[in-house]
């Protein structure tokens, strides 16, 4: 990450991988719209004003149905069918309320400076470590509002129906230990056929990396213009995860509350 002059993809795939074909380098830069991206990211905002700002950017408005409740903390559990924009438009949903607002978010999203702040790294490729064990630990523990998009990846078609994967129940396991409420969020989306032949191309060869993961910036790009509707569901008490299902039970059950939004 080049502060002046925003995101820098070749900077970054040297730190992860070293250094990297020039072609390739190149190729990405287009694909993430380095250039486009830069520009906005060169007017300085941070945090909630950043996601805001992301918003008018890219054009892109909502449909809100609900409120984000008072008090708190809360955990904010929602399906994740975009992959960029609808994180964007959570974090400022939530945070128009409550500026105090985090986001377990892959590590590569810490490059952005000014999303940065606002996320809660978790590795999606590769091993996790016992530091981002412990940074989400202190996150949950904290006063922070907390966002989490359960599946850990964005929405695949299947069955011919677009639905997050299994759902992780990290979010439940903290969420019951610190007595947080839960909130269900419905947000409405899907990305490009192109996106979802990917997945299907993903799973075909079983590749173990996220190839899709490379093309989410180019759909957030696509995505200008759009209208996103998004649905709020009223607190969960953390005291209704009781032992009448196990974890992963309750986990499944809060996908389908969201899903019945």
């Amino acid at each position: 990450m080049n502060e002046a002059k925003g995101i820098d993809i070749e900077l970054i795939l040297q730190k992860k991988f070293g250094k990297a074909p020039r072609l390739l380098t190149w190729y990405l830069k287009r694909l993430i719209h380095q250039d486009f991206l830069n520009v906005f990211f060169a007017k300085g905002y941070s945090g909630v004003e950043f996601c805001t700002k992301a918003l008018e950017y890219l054009n892109i408005s909502l449909q809100v149905e609900g409120t984000i409740p008072e008090g708190g903390p809360y955990t904010f559990v929602s399906n994740h069918p975009l992959g960029g924009a609808d994180g964007l438009a959570l974090l400022h949903i939530i945070g128009a309320k409550n500026p105090d607002v985090m986001m377990l978010g892959n590590d590569f999203l810490t490059n952005i400076q000014g999303l940065a702040p606002m996320i809660v790294p978790v590795n999606k490729v590769g091993m996790q470590s016992r530091a981002l064990k412990d940074n989400i630990d202190n996150a949950f523990s904290s006063g922070a509002n907390m966002l989490v998009l359960p599946a850990g990846k964005v929405s695949r078609k299947i069955d011919g129906v677009i639905r997050d994967p299994k759902w992780k129940k990290t979010f439940l396991q903290k969420s019951i230990e610190t007595g947080r409420a839960i909130v269900p969020i419905h947000f409405y989306g899907t990305n490009s056929r192109r996106f979802y032949r990917i997945g299907r191309l993903e799973k075909y060869f079983k590749l173990r990396f996220p190839l899709g993961m490379l093309f989410l910036p180019d759909e957030m790009y696509r995505a200008q213009g759009k209208t996103y509707r998004v649905v709020i569901g009223s607190p969960i008490p953390a005291s209704t995860f009781d032992e009448s299902r196990s974890i992963t039970q309750w986990t499944d059950y809060m996908k389908d509350i969201v899903y019945g939004l």
